[in-house]
């Protein structure tokens, strides 16, 4: 069977990997690297985090924009909010922004073991939390029928802080 992800220490140094790119074999994605020829979809972008994400915290924000294609490259610092119902201990880390508040299943996408918030999830929190990001305005134009789930997100949710400014400003790129 092909391997699709390759990650530094995991049976190659990032010497290796460093030289299979320079020769064209591999190409890097996320936290690790890919074959030259597979086509950089979700799927592959959200596997590419699973040595950081593991199976309690999942992708948010913008690192979940690049997940599903909205920018091109992955922030400088990712962001991610605990999946799980029990609080784990995580090491701090200047590559990650990490939020200790839980992110529901139903608000997630799962790419095998490797979760990231949906579209919509992700549409309200930028929305609330940066609204002039570029990444905001890409989400948008991409997944037109995603604001709508959000604006109903959103209203759901209505004790989080940004929610009037965010619904507003969704209800008027609808």
């Amino acid at each position: 069977m092909p391997r699709f992800h390759y990650f530094p220490g995991d049976g190659l140094s990032t010497a290796e990997l460093s030289a299979a790119c320079l020769d064209g074999h591999l190409m890097p994605v996320g936290e690790g690297y890919i074959p030259a020829d597979v086509p950089e979809t979700a799927w592959m972008r959200a596997r590419s985090l699973a040595p950081l994400l593991g199976i309690d915290l999942a992708a948010t924000l913008r690192t979940a924009a690049w997940v599903h294609g909205a920018i091109d490259t992955p922030p400088a610092r990712l962001e991610v909010q605990r999946r799980v119902s029990r609080r784990g201990k995580v090491i701090p880390s200047r590559r990650v922004t990490y939020r200790d508040v839980r992110i529901p299943l139903v608000d997630l996408d799962l790419f095998g073991d490797v979760a990231v918030s949906t579209v919509a999830r992700t549409i309200a929190d930028l929305a609330r939390e940066a609204p002039d990001d570029p990444a905001l305005a890409a989400l948008v134009a991409e997944y037109p029928v995603a604001v709508h789930a959000a604006v109903t997100w959103l209203n759901t949710h209505s004790h989080r802080p940004g929610i009037r400014a965010a619904r507003a400003l969704l209800r008027e790129a609808a």
